[in-house]
């Protein structure tokens, strides 16, 4: 049977790192064992060894942008050397992971040859832009444009339905096929271990009760709504131990407030973590996975602690919290921290609740990595032979 030659386009790429690449990465690597995949990106700032993947990456020359962290692609300036390259491999499906100028060429690649192009919605983009921007109507402005790329694909993969309400506020009028994010975390295998090390590290008793947030210590994923809910569980006299796992640019500000809130001997801010096996034996440490971000679309972390049955703890309605169902595999609460806090009291004083929970979150979050390539690699060949019989 002849492999798929599957061209994937993208803005960003090592030695960047921020959780759609993670994702590229995982599908990428599981599909190239039955599949030919060629990466499309740009250069980075940083020479980076693109040899040691197991499928072909090509970089297109680019320049820092002056308001961004990111790298804008010159394709203008490389098509023509490009396009010859692309003639050559006559590529069987394009899959886009932005609309940025990467995502513009991989629609541009799949025109010229006649063959179907999908991309993915991975971020709400609003959020980025008025970071950015400081201008909530320049932010959408920018939206708007960008959406018209997605627009000129045939399908998009979205991660979770929710997301598909922003993409559509958005401007978005194609079809959508739904495929969750997965894991490459497998379940500890000496749990009593992993326990006895996280409490070591940590100086925890075995009964403590341990709340976890795994990410980046920014605003923006609501690291110090967390400080308000244990301020709650304080006044209530619960006692726990909180364990913030990342770094990022509040990490500072949020050392200042845990002092200011007299929660020092409560909050453990423990850093970046990068040891996969240790990662692992903290979430599955953890009892609960607090993670009331209303900006993520669907973070890896709650999939990673999904695979250590640590239930995570969402804001209702938020976009992340789509797929999980509260009291089922997760668990919600309001965008208040008292109730956020009555929520987490209500879980551990039902025992019985929350082992049912956390089993569900294992069985129904945590998809690996395989079977999400496969999927993926199932829909490419399905937008293929739709394709093929529209020609």
């Amino acid at each position: 049977m002849k492999k798929l030659k599957i061209a994937m386009f993208m803005d960003s790429w090592y030695p960047d790192i921020n959780g759609v690449i993670l994702v590229m990465e995982n599908l990428i690597k599981n599909m190239s064992e039955y599949a030919d995949v060629t990466l499309v990106v740009p250069e980075m700032e940083k020479k980076y060894d693109d040899s040691k993947y197991p499928y072909r990456i090509i970089r297109v020359k680019s320049m820092p942008l002056i308001i961004a962290k990111y790298r804008l692609a010159l394709v203008d300036l490389e098509y023509f050397k490009l396009k010859k390259i692309f003639e050559k491999e006559k590529f069987d499906i394009v899959h886009i992971h932005s609309p940025f100028a990467m995502g513009k060429l991989g629609v541009k690649v799949a025109r010229n040859q006649g063959i179907p192009v999908v991309s993915t919605m991975h971020t709400r983009w609003e959020q980025e832009f008025k970071r950015y921007l400081k201008s909530g109507f320049l932010a959408n402005l920018c939206v708007k444009h960008l959406i018209k790329t997605f627009n000129k694909c045939d399908n998009s993969i979205a991660l979770n339905k929710a997301l598909i309400g922003v993409y559509d506020n958005y401007g978005y009028t194609g079809e959508y096929t739904i495929i969750p994010n997965g894991t490459d975390m497998e379940m500890v295998k000496d749990k009593d271990r992993a326990t006895k090390i996280v409490n070591k590290m940590f100086n925890l008793n075995k009964d403590d009760m341990m709340l976890l947030f795994v990410g980046r210590i920014t605003t923006v994923k609501n690291v110090f709504f967390i400080l308000d809910v244990l301020k709650e569980l304080k006044n209530k006299n619960i006692k726990f131990k909180m364990v913030y796992v990342g770094d990022g640019p509040d990490f500072v500000n949020l050392k200042k407030k845990v002092k200011e809130a007299k929660l020092e001997k409560d909050v453990i801010l423990a850093g970046k973590i990068t040891d996969r096996e240790l990662l692992k034996s903290i979430y599955y440490r953890a009892n609960l996975f607090l993670f009331p971000s209303i900006y993520d679309s669907s973070s890896l972390v709650q999939i990673e602690a999904a695979s250590q049955e640590t239930p995570s703890v969402f804001i209702e309605g938020a976009v992340t919290a789509d797929t999980a169902t509260n009291n089922v595999n997760g668990f919600t609460a309001r965008d208040d921290a008292k109730d956020y806090a009555n929520k987490i009291e209500e879980i551990m004083n039902n025992k019985q609740l929350y082992e049912t929970v956390k089993n569900n979150a294992r069985r129904d979050l945590a998809k690996s990595w395989k079977d999400i390539s496969k999927e993926t690699y199932n829909y490419y060949l399905s937008m293929i032979e739709k394709n093929t019989k529209s020609a």
